[in-house]
């Protein structure tokens, strides 16, 4: 890929990264929005960056722009791993932005769940009182999609997407970047110890 190609990945990178922290987008949609804009429509053939290049950019941009990062960081891996600690029973994984450490303010809490029965997910919800709107979301393997279950746990937005248990397996193997794209319990605790 040549310089000229490098340099357009970053900037569609970059300005991708502006609509995740400033507009709530998810990456796919920031990323075809912003390479959009900057290539007044359909974006030259390996100019896109990958979520590693909007994760890096995403990283920088909220560093430089957002003094409470850091903290909302800290809060929300805290409060995902109360969370985790609760719903054991369903083997959580934590992954997306609280596992990474760069949490735009519009980004949830983000479980995968592990386990045959997606009612019993919901039966516990109603059973704490939690009001919960249904999604899906598509499989970290690329496999169709999963149920998904959004809501509000002390005043954090989180979202809880429910695998089967044989899912599980490999599942934290390290991802694109070398590093797991999602951790449990123990491993959110450690990066929350190292962050001190």
């Amino acid at each position: 890929m040549d310089s000229g190609h490098d340099g357009l990945r970053r900037e569609i990178a970059a300005a991708a990264a502006r609509l995740i922290a400033d507009g709530g987008l998810d990456y796919g949609n920031a990323k075809f929005r912003a390479a959009r804009e900057l290539c007044g429509g359909r974006a030259p053939k390996g100019s896109l960056p990958d979520n590693d290049e909007i994760d890096e950019a995403l990283r920088e941009h909220l560093e430089l722009f957002d003094e409470g990062h850091a903290q909302r960081v800290d809060r929300m891996r805290r409060t995902a791993a109360a969370l985790m600690e609760q719903l054991a029973a369903f083997h959580p994984l934590v992954t997306g932005g609280v596992w990474k450490g760069i949490v735009a303010e519009h980004a949830p809490i983000h479980l995968q769940l592990f386990h045959d029965n997606g009612k019993e997910v919901q039966f516990w919800l109603l059973d704490h009182k939690v009001d919960f709107d249904s999604d899906s979301v598509p499989h970290f393997r690329g496999h169709g999609e999963v149920e998904a279950v959004g809501f509000d746990w002390q005043g954090e937005p989180v979202m809880l997407s429910i695998y089967r248990s044989d899912d599980l397996r490999g599942a934290l193997r390290a991802g694109t970047g070398r590093q797991p794209d999602r951790g449990d319990r123990a491993a959110l605790v450690a990066r929350l110890e190292a962050a001190r």
